[in-house]
Order: structure tokens, then C-alpha cells, then sequence
């Protein structure tokens, strides 16, 4: 290298060196907005621990049955949602990793030959082989690394909504065995009851053909032996569609043994665990798909940064260093070695309003990010909210329904025994029989209520998607 060419050199390092140092960024200063909810919780009396968070109880400790957890752990291998959300992460990492990419220089091996008419009937050649830098952006203003932090912060998105998804699975595989064992509970105690009124239905057609009862007395039997039939086809079909939905969660064939809950063994969990309130400050920290939303919330504020940049000079360098020579066999030799340097700088003077366009619209994405994380919270809070209403009062109606369902077995018994002594009609039996057969199908169906305002609650305060 030229001796005249050195200083010249270390003044555009130099220069280099200043310019990635001294970048500035337009990103305005991010400010978490208020959350536009409630400092607390209606929990309409239940007692709740401010202190604690659902987020921090693994689904595995929330879920107390053995079968259910296994049942889990193959929808986390095999469901499509789930991975559909994991891939989009390594899609977002990969396009972060460009934009991060954007910072550097691109250094490539450049060769050329040329060979061209000089003028007097001869022709000339020049051959050259260095490394060459085309057209690296100096970001003085801030604008690609704003474009980084966009990119870093949905990023950052994506794996949170993968955690909502692993949240929403987990909830939705649980809620649905919930359904399928209530349904189970639901076929037996249908099939125990139709039993019992073809039994019935029998005795009355021999005791109508006897002269012993009347028409209506057979009507009424046939009409509740109808109805008893009815329910078994139809609660025979929801387990068939459990099953399918189960199916479709996990992302296999269900295995037969999972679709039964495992024995309890002496002392052993609760199907599900209770599960703490906390506060609304927690959601904002650990509830997946809120981050998600701020982070979304960051990146629009990112673009700005980005969009304010674009106002100001746009500075690039190109580079290369290597040898050149009129001949292939010139190239290496001393004399043949040498620079070039080029930087560039374009200030946008004209663009019929676009770089202002784009900050108008970034500005609109920001706000419309702010409306869609304070949305996120709002619906957070009432999910929170309806399930701690479900907590308040579900636990009492059940206990209201197991009292009903034991009076109405002991008025079934007393009218039947009343009708055997020719003290009641056999409409009494019947509407007592009825009855009863209402009163227990209501029983299980809001057990299950309550059990799935359990795992709702459980999604809707954030658990489900750690380990």
C-alpha cells in the first residue's frame, strides 16, 4: 500500500468508528400504558392470595389426575396449532436475524476481466481480484436499528404466543375429558333410569291388560320410556363428538385407557387443584397473550424510530481493496495492490409526501397497538371476573343439587311404596320418577360446570404454559 494512501485510510476508520458509536435513534421513549381495569378483583367472597399467581403453578401440579396429564403431554407433542406457533417463532428469530444482519458490512471475494478496443487498433485488459463492500448503510440515524428492535420485539411476540396457544391447549384438552367423563356419568345413569322404565313400562302394559290401570296411566309410562331413550341417543352422540374433538386436540388416535380417569389412589391429589386469584397486576406480567400484545405494542413503537430516520440523510459506503493488474499473471506482484472508497450520501428532497406517509402511519400503528394490549387486558379481567363468579357460586348450587337429588330419590321411593299399598296413583310415580331422572342430570352437569370454571380460571389467570 501507498504510503500517501494511509492516512487517508485511517481518517475513513476513523470516521466509521464515529458514526457507529455516535448513532442516534428517533424511537419515541416507551411507556407501558395504564391498564384500564380495576385495581382488584370482584370476587363476590371468595378468598383469594394476593400474593400468588396461577401463572407460577405448572399445569402439571394444577392437573391431579394421572390419565388427564398424559393425555396433555401427547396434545404438547403432537398438536398443529402448537406447532404451527412454535415454527412462526423460528420464522420471526430468522427475519430478527436479518434485520440484526443489516448492521454489519457484507464482505464478498470480487473478480473482473475486462478487456475492451484502445483507441489505436489494439485492445486492452485489466484484471482484478480483492475483497469488496457494496453499499453498507452507515445507520448515523437510528434507522436500522430501529428496524431491529421492531424485529426483536416480535420476535419476542411469537414466543409468547406460542405460550398463549400451550395455554388455550392445555385448557381446552382438560375441559374437554371434563366433558367426556360427565357425559360417561351421563350414559350410565340414562341407561340405569331406561332400564328401569321398560321394567315399569312392562308391568303397566300387564296391569292395563289386566283391567288393574288406565290408558293414560300406559300413555304416561310409554312417554317416559320414550324420553329416557331420546337422551341416551343424544348423550351417546356428545361422547362420539368429545372423543373426535379429543382426537383433533391431541393430534392422534386417543388411546382407549386415557379416555377413563385413573384410580385415586389413598391421599392422593384432587383431580383438579384450587387455584389462586392473585391480583390484575399479575395478568400484566404473566399472562401470555397481554406480553404478547405489548410486545407488538413495542414493536410499532420500533417504527417509528425507524420512519423518523428516513427523514434525514441516508449514508452508504462502498469499498473494495485487493489487486489489479493488465495481465492475469501481473496480479500478485508488487505495485498491483491499491483501495478504493466510495461513500454516499442521499437527503430525500422530493417524495410526493411518502417518508411523511410513513410516519403517519406508524404513529396509526402504534395507537391501534395501544388499543389492542388495553383490549387484551380488558379481556383478560373479565375472564378472570366471570370465573371467579363461577367460584363463588357453583360450589353452592352444587351442594343445593345434591340436597334435591336426595330428596327427590326419597319422594320417588315414598310414591312408589304409596302406589304399592293402593294409597297413590301410579302418576305420582311417575311424575316423581321424572323428576328424579331431571334433578340427577342436572347434578352432573353442574359438577362438570364447576370443574371446567376451574380449568377456565386456571386459563384465564395465565397458567398452563410452563412446565
Amino acid at each position: 500500500m501507498h504510503e500517501s494512501t494511509r492516512p487517508l485510510l485511517r481518517s475513513a476508520l476513523t470516521l466509521l468508528a464515529t458514526a457507529v458509536v455516535t448513532g442516534c435513534s428517533f424511537i419515541p421513549t416507551y411507556e407501558r400504558p395504564v391498564a384500564p381495569v380495576a385495581t382488584g378483583f370482584p370476587t363476590m367472597g371468595s378468598t383469594t392470595s394476593p400474593q400468588a399467581a396461577a401463572a407460577d403453578m405448572s399445569w402439571r401440579a394444577f392437573v391431579g389426575d394421572a390419565h388427564l396429564r398424559e393425555l396433555i403431554t401427547l396434545a404438547l407433542a403432537n398438536n398443529r396449532d402448537l406447532r404451527v406457533a412454535t415454527l412462526n417463532i423460528e420464522q420471526v428469530r430468522a427475519q430478527y436475524q436479518i434485520r440484526r444482519a443489516d448492521l454489519f458490512p457484507t464482505l464478498g471475494v470480487a473478480t473482473t476481466g475486462n478487456r475492451q478496443p484502445d483507441g489505436s487498433g489494439g485492445t486492452s485488459s485489466v484484471y482484478s481480484v480483492g475483497l469488496a463492500m457494496s453499499s453498507w448503510e452507515i445507520d448515523f440515524f437510528g434507522r436500522i436499528a430501529s428496524l431491529k428492535e421492531a424485529a426483536l420485539a416480535q420476535y419476542l411476540a411469537s414466543e409468547e404466543a406460542r405460550r398463549a396457544t400451550q395455554t388455550s391447549l392445555v385448557a381446552a384438552v382438560a375441559s374437554t375429558w371434563l366433558s367426556l367423563q360427565s357425559n360417561d356419568q351421563l350414559l350410565s345413569l340414562t341407561q340405569r333410569t331406561l332400564a328401569t322404565r321398560e321394567d315399569s313400562l312392562r308391568l303397566t302394559q300387564l296391569r292395563f291388560d289386566n283391567g288393574a290401570t288406565s290408558a293414560l296411566d300406559l300413555r304416561q309410562s310409554e312417554s317416559l320410556t320414550a324420553a329416557a331413550r331420546v337422551a341416551f341417543a343424544q348423550q351417546q352422540r356428545q361422547r362420539a363428538l368429545d372423543v373426535n374433538a379429543l382426537t383433533l386436540l391431541v393430534g392422534q388416535a386417543v388411546p382407549t385407557s386415557l379416555l377413563t380417569p385413573g384410580t385415586p389412589a389413598v391421599g392422593s391429589e384432587p383431580l383438579l387443584r384450587d387455584v389462586p386469584a392473585g391480583l390484575p397486576s399479575d395478568l400484566l406480567e404473566r399472562r401470555a397473550d397481554i406480553r404478547q400484545a405489548e410486545q407488538q405494542l413495542i414493536a410499532a413503537n420500533a417504527n417509528i424510530g425507524a420512519a423518523r430516520a428516513a427523514f434525514f440523510p441516508r449514508i452508504s459506503l462502498t469499498a473494495s481493496a485487493g489487486t489489479a493488474s493488465s495481465s492475469l499473471s501481473g496480479l500478485f506482484k508488487d505495485g498491483s495492490w491499491g483501495f478504493t472508497l466510495a461513500p454516499q450520501a442521499l437527503l430525500p428532497i422530493f417524495d410526493a409526501g411518502r417518508n411523511q406517509a410513513s410516519l403517519d402511519s406508524a404513529n396509526v400503528g402504534r395507537e391501534l397497538a395501544v388499543a389492542q394490549y388495553e383490549k387484551a387486558i380488558q379481556t383478560a379481567f373479565r375472564e378472570v371476573a366471570d370465573a371467579l363468579a363461577g367460584q363463588a357460586t357453583l360450589v353452592e348450587q352444587l351442594r343445593a343439587q345434591e340436597m334435591q337429588t336426595a330428596a327427590e330419590a326419597d319422594r320417588f321411593r315414598l310414591a312408589e311404596l304409596r302406589y304399592r299399598n293402593g294409597v297413590a296413583s301410579f302418576l305420582d310415580v311417575l311424575d316423581a320418577q321424572r323428576s328424579l331422572f331431571g334433578t340427577e342430570q342436572a347434578l352432573l352437569q353442574t359438577r362438570l360446570a364447576q370443574q371446567q370454571n376451574q380449568v377456565a380460571l386456571y386459563r384465564a389467570l395465565g397458567g398452563g404454559w410452563s412446565e
